[in-house]
């Protein structure tokens, strides 16, 4: 499809949102949905996401689907999935589930315009805010013996692709040999790997 060729070349979507445990900037899918509105008018194509809820080993998932259509009625959609954590402190269940289809909504934007989200220099500038907080800081801590906090692996759960883990990955590298985040990292890759395989085989 042209019109997705276009998109996918002309799109900037700004990472404007702060992650202050983190200390680094990225782009949410309202981010990246105000991007794209101008180049939809431009190109006469209409945008729709979608979400559905599965069970995979007895767990809960969000399916987001986001479907790009041109004016003869052609359409080019992507898929992701994000799987909702037991308990998030400080939100009911339903802010999990919100909080679940905008992180598989992100991912499935993400596909369909090519956006590449793995950590780069746009995520520590300042977007022009002169108010922006600080990046975070290096502990004095050595990696072997750094131990990973309880929302760094809960937010394990969150990630929908082998790139985002790999992403995450490496954005803590301190936490590398702690035996708990290694172990979710492992145990999560399995679960995506497997609901790929379920998706490729429908």
């Amino acid at each position: 499809m042209q019109e997705l060729i276009t998109i996918q070349s002309k799109l900037k979507a700004n990472k404007s949102q702060f992650n202050k445990f983190g200390g680094y900037y990225y782009r949410s899918a309202e981010d990246i949905l105000e991007a794209v509105k101008p180049l939809l008018a431009e190109t006469n194509c209409t945008l729709i996401i979608s979400d559905d809820i599965v069970s995979v080993a007895d767990r809960i998932y969000v399916c987001a689907t986001a479907t790009l259509t041109n004016k003869e009625g052609k359409c080019v959609k992507t898929s992701a999935y994000a799987r909702e954590p037991q308990a998030k402190k400080g939100m009911d269940e339903s802010q999990v589930t919100g909080a679940t289809s905008s992180y598989a909504r992100k991912y499935a934007l993400n596909g369909l315009f090519a956006i590449d989200d793995t950590k780069d220099a746009d995520a520590t500038n300042t977007h022009g805010k002169d108010t922006a907080p600080a990046q975070a800081k290096p502990t004095a801590a050595p990696a072997s013996s750094a131990k990973a906090p309880k929302e760094v692996i809960d937010e394990i759960e969150l990630l929908t692709s082998i790139p985002s883990m790999q992403a995450y990955w490496n954005k803590y590298p301190q936490y590398q040999k702690d035996h708990e985040f290694s172990s979710a990292m492992t145990a999560r890759r399995k679960y995506i790997e497997e609901l790929t395989k379920q998706t490729n085989n429908k």
